[in-house]
């Protein structure tokens, strides 16, 4: 019997897809580590060294699953190698009206419009910063995805983004920077070269060494692909993420379509195509996010020149088993 597949999913999925989010981070709170692991097995090795920083094996959980990085300690006991919590903003914000989240289990999908609900930076540093005095840190690389408050300006975006990433400076392995949702008004106009850059700039002043990713969106042309690729090499980036979720909604019947970025199955194309791109004109490490619910997505990212995958959507319909699979056939080149 498959625990996750047999009884839990079940169970959750009788409930709509927010409050089974909720729900599931709750239990991962209250249930004690080794318990995780005796009902979920144990975690696959397989480093990789990448931008200064040692991933016990390759599978991430990728940015939104673990929005305040309230649960950190659970990911690592799941399998993880490693956990990207966010998205965090300067500012507090409810998000989105509900409901805001929505399964297509037939296509193997979620649409979200989330919009970035969080308690915003400072609340999210105290916690991380009790957590860590607690020694409870997970012993797996922390990412943290930033992004722009609602109801800061565009033209005051790299000052928003500087306040988080200085706030939450000592709390993570990694920062990416989300620039690609399409759940923020206006939030994607930040992925042009001007903007972007100026974005990447103030966060190095504060801090020339820690390791920043940017996020892109799988909508961007092909020529925008790799016009991205110049701007991360020429701006010092220690890696890409490819991809955010789509508006193609292509794959979603009409009648019970939902605004918001869709992710799962009918992202693994597209996600795929942007990291071929971006893998044949830079040599930077590129996380592949998108699509991945299963051990053979995960090769076809692998085959396109991800150096490591995260998975969110294919974590809520495959579970932690999907962890082990990937990690199973997972061997890079040389």
């Amino acid at each position: 019997m498959n625990f996750y597949a047999d009884i839990l999913r079940p169970c959750l999925f009788r409930l709509d897809a927010e409050t089974a989010h909720h729900l599931a981070l709750t239990g991962l709170k209250l249930t004690p580590a080794p318990v995780l692991r005796a009902l979920f097995g144990a975690a696959v090795k397989k480093p990789v060294r990448l931008f200064g920083v040692t991933f016990p094996n390759p599978v991430g959980l990728a940015a939104g699953m673990d929005k305040n990085a309230g649960v950190l300690g659970a990911w690592e006991a799941l399998g993880f190698g490693f956990v990207e919590a966010g998205t965090v903003t300067a500012r507090a914000q409810p998000g989105n009206d509900k409901p805001r989240c929505f399964r297509y289990p037939r296509q193997q999908a979620l649409i979200n419009r989330m919009g970035f609900n969080n308690p915003g930076a400072e609340a999210v540093a105290r916690a991380l910063s009790s957590l860590k005095s607690s020694g409870r840190w997970p012993r797996i690389p922390v990412g943290l995805n930033i992004g722009k408050s609602k109801v800061t300006p565009l033209e005051e975006a790299a000052s928003d983004y500087a306040a988080s990433f200085r706030r939450l400076l000592p709390y993570g392995d990694f920062f990416v920077i989300n620039v690609s949702s399409p759940n923020t008004p206006g939030l994607r106009q930040l992925q042009d070269r001007e903007s972007l850059a100026a974005i990447i700039r103030a966060l190095k002043e504060i801090d020339p060494s820690k390791p920043l990713l940017v996020k892109i969106a799988p909508d961007l042309p092909d020529d925008a692909v790799r016009e991205m690729a110049g701007l991360a090499e020429e701006e010092g980036l220690a890696g890409l993420i490819a991809t955010n979720t789509t508006l193609d909604h292509s794959s979603v019947p009409a009648e019970n379509d939902q605004t918001g970025g869709l992710s799962g199955s009918p992202l693994l194309s597209r996600s795929t195509q942007v990291l071929r791109i971006l893998s044949s004109h830079t040599d930077l490490p590129i996380i592949a996010s998108g699509g991945v619910m299963s051990a053979e997505s995960a090769r076809e990212k692998l085959d396109a020149g991800a150096s490591l995958v995260q998975i969110y959507t294919g974590f809520i319909y495959r579970g932690p088993g999907l962890i082990r699979d990937i990690v199973g056939i997972w061997n890079p080149p040389g």
